[in-house]
């Protein structure tokens, strides 16, 4: 679900669902990084984010009341409804493109830096901004995903405007291949 992030040396974001599931301590993915939540006051969670953190993410950018995307770890319980996400972001990169689309569906074109080209893969998973999401198409310097009006309005993407950045993750599985490969050679 969206949610929106205030200002303070710790990072807080005001929780428009339930949050009796939610403990300190607990993981929590905002925007696709994990972050451990410090405390949980009147609605509000709050998390300790690392410069390192602001420095390799799009979180450093946020303004007061920005939304964020909010999602609770994967219990061995729950069905995966779309591929590992870890919530150690790769990159943050800007929206090139979007290309509206007939009935609410939407195109974006994103940013792909050169050094993660060999993890993204046309019908391959990655997460935009914890959002795990198919690519479409693949270019020199770019990959883009094919979006359905739910995931539009239920998520930040739909907000995004051109040159806005995004954290992109690319799928677990394509790294861990990558650096097999690497390391038999």
């Amino acid at each position: 679900p969206k949610s929106t992030i205030r200002p303070g040396r710790d990072r807080g974001t005001r929780a428009g669902n339930p949050q009796s599931a939610i403990r300190l301590g607990s993981s929590l993915a905002v925007n696709g990084v994990c972050l451990t939540v410090t405390s949980k006051e009147n609605g509000t969670l709050t998390f300790d984010v690392s410069p390192e953190t602001l420095k390799r993410t799009n979180l450093g950018t946020l303004k007061p009341a920005s939304p964020v995307n909010l999602e609770k770890p994967l219990t061995s319980k729950d069905p995966i409804g779309g591929h590992w996400v870890t919530g150690h972001v790769d990159a943050f990169v800007p929206l090139l493109k979007k290309i509206n689309l007939p009935k609410g569906f939407t195109n974006m074109r994103f940013e792909l830096p050169k050094s993660l080209k060999s993890f993204v893969a046309v019908k391959g998973s990655v997460a935009v901004d914890g959002i795990s999401l198919t690519v479409t198409a693949v270019g020199k310097d770019f990959f883009e995903v094919a979006l359905i009006p739910h995931t539009l309005s239920q998520t930040t993407l739909g907000e995004k405007r051109l040159g806005e950045s995004v954290n992109l993750e690319v799928d677990l599985l394509a790294r861990y291949l990558a650096r097999h490969l690497e390391t038999k050679n």
